[in-house]
């Protein structure tokens, strides 16, 4: 037994483990470069400003790695020196300025940088061609519009997915409030070609809504589908 324990032994290096290829006294140095490294990454949050840190875009984000990037080797990298970390520092943070100004001065630098808010909901229903553009699941835009305390799309005048990948909905007031596609997790459990009594029903493709009567198929005027399931008018609770 003392001598399988001392072969286990033997096949670990735990000084390499725990200190790696460098000697205790390097946890000192590890120290000291992650307290500069952190004053160099705070000074140049700070000089990216508020949105910055709040709501990135997708080049924000892009320049927010890039930061973290260089922070990260200095930190315990031996052989990284901390100047090169400044300098990629002060580069990352010069292109960010350039490219902000260029934004400020051009439309469509300002397109291609940070892209355009996209309409996924008017007037109670899908904007279909804008929703294919979107890399966005149906069920995850679902999720994201209960979390708002939607329950189904008549409840909705539109809703926009901004630049920063958030999404603002603007309802309509209770008395406008409109038959729509339900939203909730169960919702399409009762989904059917077939319709067996007159109600309002909602396209489950496109939320297009519409008082159908008895009728074995019924193909949706928006986009062409023959799938629904009973709508519902239910006032939003927040």
């Amino acid at each position: 037994m003392l001598l399988l324990e001392s072969s286990f032994k033997g096949l670990i290096d735990w000084n390499q483990v725990m200190f790696g290829e460098h000697d205790w006294t390097f946890l000192i140095e590890t120290g000291l470069r992650t307290v500069m490294m952190f004053i160099v990454v705070l000074i140049g949050l700070t000089l990216l400003g508020k949105r910055g840190v709040k709501q990135l875009s997708v080049f924000e984000l892009v320049v927010i790695i890039g930061l973290g990037s260089a922070a990260g080797d200095p930190m315990f990298y031996k052989e990284v020196g901390i100047l090169p970390a400044i300098v990629v520092f002060s580069i990352v943070i010069s292109l960010y300025v350039l490219v902000t100004y260029l934004v400020a001065k051009s439309n469509r630098f300002e397109k291609l940088v940070e892209g355009k808010p996209v309409c996924l909901i008017r007037e109670g229903r899908f904007a279909i061609d804008n929703f294919k553009k979107e890399a966005l699941a149906q069920d995850e835009f679902f999720a994201e519009l209960r979390l708002q305390h939607v329950s189904h799309l008549g409840q909705v005048e539109q809703a926009i997915v901004e630049t920063s990948g958030e999404i603002s909905v603007f309802y309509y007031e209770d008395v406008d409030v409109k038959y729509g596609l339900s939203i909730m997790p169960d919702g399409f459990k009762t989904k059917t070609k077939k319709i067996i009594e007159s109600a309002a029903y909602s396209c489950t493709f496109c939320g297009y809504t519409e008082n159908l009567t008895p009728v074995n198929e019924h193909v949706c005027l928006e986009c062409g589908k023959q799938t629904w399931v009973k709508s519902t008018n239910r006032k939003r609770v927040s």
